[in-house]
């Protein structure tokens, strides 16, 4: 067939039409034909199929009769132009059927036109002497699925094209590349699809009684070995499985079918069998027993199985049937097997359970009797497998489980409905197993799921009250709040059916049900929605609210009756329950609450947490309907909303606002493009309609005007990271949302078809210009922010939505800076380069061009042009980096440091959208190799000293030591000698970091570009022609060989292992069996460097060489059997395993250690998965073993594999807000039943240990064994509690009991940990009347270890037990009987304290069963410790105090008892005491809190003269908790006793306000003393006295509010002004309070968010007192609202005072545009990195844009005061001058810069990215503009000039910058306009 191009041109010559009617038709084809021909240009597969259906949609319009008047060449020209163009998408299944779509259109109008020529197009491939190749293969697949013409010819060629299957699959099978991979995959589904869409063809063939078709028999015999694991590719061999038994179901006999079907079953077999199906035989060799052959087998028989085989009996027994005998033994047996294979295995039982469902009546019928009687051996099967295998680590299992036991529970009910069983005992014994598992269980609540229907929502709540609870502990962690939802949404559906169902179901209304709900489930959603917890908070609203108010819609206003918008967590549940009405009912959420509605909002909008606003900012957006715009008042709310969010400090929070910005965006574009629908609709004569249509469309479109142009102000360098990161979410919403242009690479989310329409409205008012010159320019300046996230989105913003060219002048400025850029030896700067090289390549072609005009390079006839010559600029500049790195390195480090330029090549080459086939030749590829691997080897030389021998083939890299003398010998020979003998530095030389980063990061880019450039040129690959040859990707395994074990550095080992897993992956996925052994020749090298001994010591884990070996691993193909894992797995063991030799040296490197290191590697690389689990067992008895190693090395490296295996075999760790579990979710059980190979090997090493403590020749002797503690440490994090009696694992309890006699304290603890895991909860009461009943009495002797380890372990078991058994047993009296007796273990006749901590622990458990004389005689004996003075150092003393501490303290009497006697106790004492009130008790009882402060108090002048600074400073945070409480933003906060004496007062604060003067004590006491400070200040009575403290008080948080200070003292800054800056404001000070404010206004800048959040307190405080609110609570506002408030209160309170005005002016930042430009003139780094800001948050320009307002307020107000008067007129005096001349220079600078045409220079593109700029510029202005606003108001001011020519000056140079890419915050440049914000 002609090609495709040709056939185009041939039939638009065609096309020439020669009448009228032809030149309509012809017209019309021709649109269809540029149509394909965009499709066949495209590189994108959506952009393809979008001009394909363009194609199918014209196509299909033309009327048949048209078509028909075509010439009869025309036509045919037209079908083989569609089927060459089907031939071209063979690939791509939708584009395919586009195509078939318009065949078919054709074949109506001549079927035989389009049969004759797919015929001829399929022969070529059908009768081709050749064997199919991939793409023939492909091309079969396709035709005979989607194309209906295609099937048609293959039913009448099915002969050939099965004789040509029968030719090509033994050649597949004997190559193993092609046997492994794709095309032996394609060939059994091509052979699939042939039983399948042509079984009449084939059943002939096969069921026929003339003789077997040599044919079939050849495919059969292939499908089988394939099967049976000649093939190791999973996929394919199951594919086979499925073809397979998809021939059998074509028999036309049922009984031939099931012989066939049954003879198939015999895989199960170890034996050679014979496959009979018809006519046709197969002998079967079974390879290996990995369980796939039977996998294949069992799924394809229940898939393609009809259902007379499946229930067709075997021979002469007409009680089996297939489905029942024949097959669930093999699914049985699929499911016992290993769990790399549990997946498809329980995927197989789901189905098999679905087919005896369907087929349920069938299998009654054949058998009489019940499928699953109670007891039957079935039953006790099926779910003893689906019981056990719920916890499986194995990723979907537990999906196919649960599907599993809903099915089961299904046929249990029909088959007890079916025999009129009423009673269905199963599912009773089933919900009382299920009550049994502990709520940390995930499957507690799938199974509870399965289980309410058949048992409803009364037995299940009646059965198991604690559900309500159990749920919000679901909700508050990670991995088991979507089933604790689910269990929620359950329950209140079956409620609600049940309801709805019932006895009074016709008259109950939604209000009735919503009641009814209420009742029940109120106050637990109440609790989830108010909740501190955020998880549960957010859990709750998320997945409890939406299902609640779908099935209760009336219950919305029972849950907001409740609600209080004041009370903490209220108001976040108030947004969630209106937002997920709104959602859920598609009602308006503002008519429910009447106009407090959006009061409320407000609040919700304006709070200071995250979560609050973002849920009323979620409510304000969402709407069900999009078209539905926005109300006016919801505009006016987003407006203020997001320009109050733009720097919010949470990530999630961004991301968050700026989808909520997406919707609100989407409301109001359907919105506008509704109304401009409906104006095309309307009469002409409704012009009130009109009016509202324009009003709408001119709101709409006037916010997206606004938020387009808003987050340009805010791209500056002076911003900080967080609004900069804002804004561009903001402005991608904007263009993604409201412009018309397309993204190919989205299936969601494009304009829709008219948005054109509404950007030409909007573009005729004048708006919606987003992709102008100055909005460009402020984005390229974007591209060198010194952050990848803001230089990555500028980026993605240029180059799809801006003009595909940059003009010249931008383009010209832009490459200069590239260039300089790309030379930079900061990596972070070498990074802009590159992006902006990448950007650069795609929106100017010219200038590339220059550059490949400037370089000797000729570009090749057949590449793209740009991108060719980009490419060979970028080759040409790495070159001349290799020449002056090998000339000279120090200089190169500095000027030309390589990793820039491969970096950019890297973005040129693979991040670009054009095929690397168009770019490169194969000359330009080995050119670039030459030069890859000529770098590798000159940097590794570097590291080594020595360029000989990095170019060895020793594989061991050099140490840290020998890199560092090699770089320093570097650095003195390039400084002309000897570094001298003076004292050496610990810290690097600038000179040795500018050598070490340029080695490292070139190393690593290498190997990242290396990889990916491999990578691209394979996928993209076409037949017969690649870029790489079998030499060069062997050059280029060596490179990646020589980094991973050449260089020690970690940054270059772990990035060329990026680009090393692309290369392997490429390699071993190619069909080239010498190109896919590449990667297992290395891995087989890499092995053997593991095994041979080195000469150095290797730390860092082995260096890359266990890297190098985890990346080939992790490459091998997911669906194939893995057996380069398996061969490392094995190699690695037995290396780690051989013993060491006699004379090791422990300096050098050993195999062992490093193939242990290796493992770890393996463990915990995330390529593997699950796969590695299967060798488990292993690697885990191996490592618990080498920790008796003599050698150090070994045990290091053999406890980090353990613990990294620990991690990969648990699972999933809970992750929980609250105090949750320590262990993972599996158990005991489940953990042996996946690893059995450890039970006997664990146990074997308990039961040694114990045994050598009982041994009597061991007492008093401390006998280690290493692997005690990890195995303890393994038991202990299993979930405890999920066993049931029946599967107790009864062997560990005796050595678990005995180790509590362990002389090592932490083995006793994680014993006592391990036997709770271990035991059933059935034993634990059992087993603590045990340890009871031991405890010796004051005469016996005891060994201290023994009973101290018995007495935790009776601590933990009861831990477990009280939470099952809340009500007294026998047992718990007998338990509770023996610790009385034991009272004597607490007394000071034991002397061990510990023991004596852990009785009190014990007692503290038990508290609430004692008796009373007991608990007072208990008491007595603690209080005597109390005055008992310590006579000797006590090991355990502290933890026996803090234990007693603790019980006395928990009981309110004992404990005011205690603090009164506190000057009385001994220090030791006193110290638990302050430690006990940290820990957050104490503080909820009043009466107890008063004698608390009272007694701190009276002793605080002690407490500050101890020497014991961790004592005062815990002292003093014990105070200041005990003054504050939990509530210290309440206004009404008071102290609750008596202050202190006034001497003692003063003399206290004198000593801490010095204290903090002098900065004596470090920060923790410096934090705490300015807190009890704060709090002393208030109690001062004498006015003169507080006022003079005041002011130093003021000295001090001015002192510690710098951004140099530590945060900690920070933030008690901003605690101390919440706590004194408030009584301030009734003293009637203004220059203090003006202090105060001052001292909150920078504390609202700072760099952290708890400083920013905790001076918002303080400002909410000072606004809810001086608003004179009623309310006893305070609604904190959000930072960014509490700076204007602190500013609107100084302004209202104190306009006038003197220091106003300066407080006002010092956050304007400095004008001096001078000293900015001597700063960017000085090109070139003075160091490798740049220092950051002391405060990277602070943002003068828009601390600029909020003063503005205020000071033009003071202007405003210039005669009302003369004091005020003095100051402004002194400040106009002092600075009009600067303001005058900074203005005059900065017109000079202009002239300068710019040519009259305002052409953008490298200078000034180099300037607007000074922050310093920016800021002055914005000082500046704000100045001007003050200043011009004084002139206008007062005329007594002297005036330099006139105010309105300085105000058309500002306007001048505002427009100038703005055309420049300079924009200001939008108060800014309203001012400048002269819409002045007073």
């Amino acid at each position: 067939m002609p090609s495709f191009q040709n056939l185009v041109t041939s039939l638009q010559n065609c096309l020439i039409a020669d009448d009228q009617a032809s030149e309509n038709i012809c017209k019309k084809l021709g649109i269809v034909i540029d149509k394909l021909l965009e499709s066949s240009r495209s590189s994108v597969k959506r952009c393809q199929e979008r001009r394909l259906e363009e194609a199918a949609q014209l196509l299909t319009r033309i009327p048949e009769a048209e078509l028909r008047a075509l010439e009869e060449t025309r036509l045919l020209l037209l079908v083989r132009l569609l089927l060459s163009m089907q031939l071209h998408m063979v690939r791509i299944s939708t584009g395919f059927r586009k195509v078939d779509q318009m065949l078919q259109h054709l074949a109506k109008v001549d079927h035989q036109v389009v049969l004759k020529e797919t015929q001829e197009c399929l022969d070529s491939t059908v009768r081709a002497e050749q064997i199919l190749s991939f793409e023939d293969l492909q091309r079969v697949s396709m035709f005979l699925e989607e194309s209906a013409v295609g099937h048609e010819v293959f039913q009448h060629s099915h002969l050939s094209l099965l004789t040509k299957l029968s030719k090509s699959f033994p050649v597949v099978l004997r190559q193993q590349p092609l046997r492994d991979g794709p095309m032996c995959y394609l060939a059994a589904k091509a052979c699939l699809q042939m039983f399948q869409l042509l079984s009449g063809e084939v059943a002939p063939l096969v069921w026929g009684e003339k003789e077997d078709s040599p044919a079939m028999q050849v495919i059969l015999q292939a499908l089988m070995d394939v099967i049976l694991g000649q093939c190791c590719n999973r996929d394919t061999r199951l594919l086979a499985g499925t073809a397979v038994a998809m021939l059998i179901n074509t028999a036309p006999d049922d009984r031939a079918g099931a012989a066939a079907a049954w003879s198939l079953l015999q895989v199960s077999h170890s034996e050679p069998w014979l496959l009979t199906v018809g006519v046709l035989q197969a002998r079967c060799s079974p390879t290996g027993e990995d369980g796939v052959d039977m996998l294949a087998i069992s799924k394809g028989l229940l898939t393609c199985c009809r259902p007379l085989i499946l229930l067709s009996s075997h021979l002469d027994a007409t009680e089996t049937s297939l489905l029942l005998n024949g097959l669930f033994p093999l699914v049985h047996a699929l499911c016992e097997q290993k769990m790399d294979r549990l997946y498809f295995a329980f995927e197989v039982l789901t189905l098999w359970l679905k087919k005896v469902k369907e087929r349920l009546a069938d299998l009654w019928t054949m058998t009489g009797v019940r499928l699953l009687p109670d007891g039957s051996s079935l039953q006790k099967e099926l779910i003893h497998i689906i019981w056990t295998n719920a916890e499986s680590p194995v990723s979907g299992v537990s999906d196919f489980v649960r599907g599993a036991f809903s099915l089961l529970l299904d046929l249990y009910d029909m088959d007890c409905e079916q025999f009129c069983d009423t009673n269905k005992p199963l599912y009773f014994t089933l919900l009382k197993r299920v009550i049994k598992l502990p709520w940390e269980c995930k499957t507690k609540y799938q199974r509870l799921c399965s289980l309410l229907p058949y048992l409803g929502t009364d037995t299940v709540m009646d059965q198991y009250p604690e559900i309500p609870t159990h749920l919000l502990k679901c909700l508050s962690t990670n991995h088991l709040s979507p089933c604790g939802s689910e269990l929620y949404r359950c329950l209140i559906l079956q409620h609600r059916r049940e309801l709805c169902d019932g006895p009074q179901s016709l008259s109950r209304t939604e209000t009735d049900l919503a009641s009814q709900w209420s009742k029940r489930w109120r106050l637990f959603l109440h609790e989830a929605l108010t909740s501190d917890v955020t998880l549960l908070q957010n859990n709750s609203s998320a997945l409890l609210l939406p299902c609640t108010i779908q099935v209760f819609p009336s219950a919305v206003g029972h849950l907001l009756a409740s609600l209080d918008p004041f009370t903490p967590g209220h108001l976040h549940a108030w947004a969630c329950i209106m937002s997920s009405y709104r959602a859920t009912t598609l009602h308006s959420p503002w008519a429910l609450q009447g106009s407090s509605s959006f009061e409320t909002l407000q609040l919700a909008l304006g709070s200071a947490d995250d979560k609050v606003r973002l849920a009323a900012v979620h409510l304000l957006c969402c709407s069900p309907k999009t078209k539905v715009a926005p109300q006016t008042e919801e505009v006016s709310m987003m407006k203020v909303f997001i320009q109050q969010n733009l720097n919010s400090d949470s990530s999630s929070f961004r991301q968050h606002l700026q989808a909520a910005v997406k919707k609100f965006l989407v409301r109001i574009r359907d919105g506008c493009l509704a109304q401009i629908r409906g104006q095309k609709s309307k009469k002409k004569g409704d012009a009130v309609h009109s009016d509202g249509t324009q009003d709408a469309l001119e709101q709409g479109i006037g916010f997206v005007e606004w938020l387009g142009q808003l987050p340009y102000g805010y791209l500056a360098p002076g911003h900080s990271y967080q609004r900069k990161k804002t804004a561009l979410l903001l402005l991608s919403a904007v263009l993604e949302t409201c412009t018309d242009t397309w993204s190919p690479d989205k299936k969601k989310g494009q304009p829709p078809a008219n948005m054109g329409s509404l950007v030409n409205v909007a573009r005729q008012r004048g708006q919606w210009d987003f992709t102008c010159r100055t909005k460009q320019l402020v984005l390229i300046s974007c591209l060198e922010d010194s952050t990848n996230e803001i230089r990555e989105l500028s980026a993605g913003l240029l180059l799809r939505f801006f003009p595909p060219r940059f003009p010249d002048d931008v383009a010209a400025a832009l490459l200069a800076r590239t260039k300089n850029f790309l030379c930079s030896p900061r990596v972070q700067e070498a990074q802009m380069g590159a992006l902006m090289m990448k950007v650069l390549l795609q929106k100017s072609e010219d200038q590339l061009q220059d550059c490949r005009n400037n370089s000797s390079i000729a570009v090749s006839g057949g590449s793209t042009p740009n991108i060719s010559s980009a490419v060979k600029f970028l080759i040409r500049e790495l070159e001349e980096h290799y020449v002056a790195t090998k000339a000279d390195m120090m200089c190169a480090a500095r000027t030309k440091p390589v990793h820039g330029v491969l970096s950019a090549l890297q973005r040129c080459l693979i991040e670009t959208p054009c095929s690397v086939y168009d770019t490169l030749d194969h000359s330009l590829t080995i050119e670039m190799l030459n030069l890859l691997e000529n770098l590798s080897q000159l940097l590794l030389g570097v590291l080594y000293g020595d360029l000989v021998a990095s170019a060895t083939e020793k594989d061991a890299p050099p140490s840290f030591c020998d890199m560092g003398n090699a770089i320093s010998s570097l650095i003195a020979q390039s400084s002309g000698g000897d570094q001298g003998d003076g004292e050496e530095c610990v810290l690097l030389s600038e000179e040795h970091s500018l050598v070490l980063t340029c080695c490292w990061v070139s190393l690593k880019e290498i190997g990242i570009f290396l990889g990916s450039l491999v990578e691209k040129i394979y996928s993209e690959s076409k037949p017969g022609k690649c870029l790489l040859t079998k030499d060069d990707l062997m050059r280029s395994s060596r490179i990646f060989k020589n980094i991973l074990l050449k260089c020690r550095h970690w940054g270059a080992v772990e990035g060329c292992c990026v680009g090393f897993t692309k290369f392997c992956t490429s390699l071993l996925s190619n069909s080239d069996a010498e190109i896919s052994d590449i990667p297992a020749h290395m891995l087989k090298e890499g092995l053997q460097v593991v095994e041979s001994p080195r000469l150095t010591s290797v730390t860092r884990r082995a260096a890359g060489l266990p890297m190098l070996i985890l990346c080939v691993v992790s490459a091998e193909e997911a669906c194939k059997s893995r057996p380069l894992l398996t061969h490392t797995m094995h190699s690695l063991l037995h290396t780690a395993q051989t013993p060491l030799p006699k004379n090791w040296d422990q300096t050098l490197d050993l195999p062992q250690v490093c193939a242990v290191h290796t493992l770890q590697a393996m463990v915990r690389g995330s390529g593997l998965g699950v796969a590695v689990l299967q060798f488990a067992p292993a690697v885990a008895i191996l490592s618990l073993t080498l920790l008796s190693s003599p050698c150090w090395a070994m045990r290091n490296a053999a406890l980090q594999l353990y613990s990294s295996l620990c991690s990969r075999m648990l699972g999933q760790r809970p992750s929980s807000e609250e105090a949750g579990p320590t262990q993972h979710s599996m158990s005991p059980t489940a953990f042996f039943l996946h690893y059995p190979a450890l039970q006997p090997f664990l146990l074997g090493e308990l039961r040694g240990a114990a045994q050598d403590l009982q041994n009597p020749s061991n007492k008093a002797k401390l006998h280690l064994q290493p692997s005690l503690f990890p195995v303890l440490t393994l038991l202990a994090q299993l979930q405890p509690g999920v066993q049931d009696s029946s599967e107790t694992l009864s062997d560990f309890l005796p050595p678990l009991l005995q180790l509590s006699a362990s002389p090592i304290y932490s083995v006793r603890v994680m014993a006592s940990k391990a036997l709770v895991a271990i035991t059933p909860p059935s034993d634990y009461m059992s087993i603590l009347v045990k340890l009871a009943a031991q405890l010796p009495g004051p005469e016996e002797r005891c060994c201290h270890n023994q009973l101290h380890g018995q007495l935790l372990q009776i601590r933990a078991i009861l831990e477990k037990a009280l939470y099952l058994y809340s009500a007294p047993s026998a047992d718990l009296t007998e338990v509770l009987r023996g610790v009385e007796v034991s009272l004597w273990l607490v007394t000071a006749a034991q002397r061990c304290p510990l023991v004596r901590a852990a009785y009190l622990a014990v007692v503290d458990q038990l508290r609430t069963f004692c008796s009373e004389a007991y608990l007072s005689k208990l008491c007595d004996i603690l209080k005597q410790e109390f005055q008992t003075p310590q006579k000797e150092l006590q090991v355990g003393l502290t933890s026996f105090h803090k234990q007693t501490v603790h019980f006395l303290c928990a009981d309110l009497t004992w404990a005011c008892q205690i603090w009164d006697n506190f000057s009385r106790v001994n220090p030791e004492l006193r110290f638990s005491l302050v430690t006990w009130l940290m820990d957050g008790r104490g503080l909820n009882q009043r009466s107890l809190r008063e004698v608390i402060q009272r007694m701190l108090q009276s002793n605080l002048r002690e407490a500050l003269l101890s020497h014991s600074v961790g004592y005062r400073s815990t002292y003093l945070a014990a105070l200041a908790a005990v003054m504050t409480g939990s509530d210290s933003i309440s206004p009404h906060h008071l102290p609750l006793s008596a202050p202190l004496e006034e001497p003692l007062l003063l003399e206290c604060l004198n000593m801490l306000l010095g204290d903090l003067e002098n900065q004596r004590g470090g920060p923790e006491f410096l934090s705490q003393a300015l807190l009890v400070a704060s709090l002393l200040l208030i109690q001062l009575s004498d006015y003169r006295i507080k006022i003079s403290m005041f002011q130093r008080w003021c000295s001090i948080l001015e002192c510690q509010r710098s951004p140099s200070a530590p945060e900690m003292l920070r933030m008690k800054c901003a605690e101390a002004l919440c706590l004194a800056g408030v009584p301030l404001m009734s003293l009637g000070e203004s220059r203090i309070m003006i202090r105060v404010i001052h001292t909150g206004l920078y504390l609202l800048q700072d760099q952290s968010q708890q400083v920013r959040m905790r001076t918002s307190s303080f400002t909410s405080i000072l606004h809810h007192m001086h608003r004179g609110e009623t309310q006893t609570r305070v609604h904190q506002v959000q930072v960014n609202q509490a700076l204007p408030l602190l500013l609107d209160l100084l302004l209202e309170k104190y306009w006038d005072a003197t220091g106003t005005l300066e407080v006002l002016l010092s956050h304007l930042p400095q004008t001096d545009l001078r000293s900015v430009l001597r700063e960017a003139s000085e090109t070139g780094c003075s160091s490798l990195y740049e220092q950051d800001e002391a405060n990277v948050f602070a943002e003068p320009s828009v601390m600029s844009a909020h003063v503005l307002p205020y000071l033009l307020q003071m202007a405003n107000r210039y005669s009302e005061s003369s004091a005020l008067t003095q100051s402004l007129k002194a400040w106009a005096e002092e600075s009009a001058a600067q303001v005058i001349d900074s203005l005059k220079f900065y017109k000079e600078l202009q002239s300068g810069l710019f040519s009259p045409a305002e052409t953008l220079t490298p200078v000034w593109l180099a300037l607007l990215r000074n922050p310093r700029l920016h800021s002055a510029l914005c000082g500046l202005l704000t100045r001007a503009l003050f200043l011009v606003w004084l002139w206008k108001s007062s005329d007594d001011v002297e005036r330099i000039c006139d105010p309105s020519s300085l105000h058309l000056t500002l306007q001048e140079l505002c427009s100038l910058l703005c055309r420049n890419g300079v924009h200001f915050p939008s108060a800014l440049t309203s001012a400048v306009a002269g819409d002045l914000p007073v």
